[in-house]
């Protein structure tokens, strides 16, 4: 099984093509996929630096 840091990157990243997306499409519900994504990509930093001072 990947590590949670992987896997906390990849929703990350699909939450940004989400938001790319949904603003193209003309949806303002793609400003909270920019802040899902941020905050995914907050917890996947802190999980890899938890992983790697183990």
């Amino acid at each position: 099984m990947p590590r949670l840091y992987v896997l906390l990157f990849i929703l990350s990243a699909l939450a940004v093509v989400a938001a790319v997306v949904s603003v193209l499409a003309g949806f303002w519900i793609g400003l909270a996929w920019l802040l899902l994504a941020g905050i995914t990509s907050n917890m996947g930093w802190v999980q890899y630096r938890r992983g790697s001072r183990a």
